[in-house]
């Protein structure tokens, strides 16, 4: 087989759509606001509502605010599924979406973070469904093009992007499985 005849599109999104479909969406069923909330260590990072946060930022456009720090604190604060699960929708994939695919512009400055669980999966999903269709789209020219302007990078090419998006997925949302089991078994907790 040569390049010609491998369809780079679908085994791009393969990567991400077997990973999140074998392993990750069952295992965030369920996710409940107190997993959601909940942190081993004082002072966390989270989402929490508006004016609740000792963090040096606190971003948001609704009743929840993410916390933040510019430059980021040395060490970086433990954060808790809430904000890792904020990060995935805002910063991995709503503001792709809009710089690449059409979506509503999206920052972290400007997002309505959710402040329980069920929502924050609702929004992860919608994000999710967006990022798929727009790769979809792509086909071999998109994947090929530069990415532009629009990146750190902007020479990178749109299937680094893809990589680097579904790298991203892969480790943040594994980290909230950890999260999970960590909760569990701390808690006594019963799925």
């Amino acid at each position: 087989m040569d390049d010609d005849d491998l369809d780079w599109n679908r085994t791009l999104r393969e990567q991400w759509e077997q990973h999140w479909e074998r392993q990750l969406r069952g295992r965030l069923a369920g996710l409940t606001d107190d997993e959601y909330h909940w942190s081993p260590v004082r002072d966390a990072w989270s989402v929490r509502p508006r004016g609740t946060s000792t963090a040096p930022m606190q971003v948001g456009a609704g009743h929840f605010t993410i916390d933040f720090g510019i430059p980021e604190p040395v060490p970086a604060p433990f954060t808790t599924i809430a904000w890792r699960l904020g990060h995935v929708i805002v910063g991995v994939l709503a503001a792709r979406n809009a710089a690449h695919f059409g979506a509503p512009a999206a920052s972290y400055e400007s997002w309505e973070y959710a402040g329980d669980a069920r929502t924050a999966l609702d929004q992860l999903e919608t994000q999710l469904d967006r990022w798929l269709a727009g790769v979809r789209g792509l086909g071999a020219a998109g994947l090929r093009a530069p990415v532009g302007a629009r990146e750190p990078y902007p020479e990178a090419s749109t299937a680094e992007l893809v990589l680097h998006i579904h790298r991203e997925l892969i480790h943040h949302l594994s980290e909230v499985c950890l999260l999970r089991d960590l909760y569990l078994h701390t808690n006594g907790a019963d799925r």
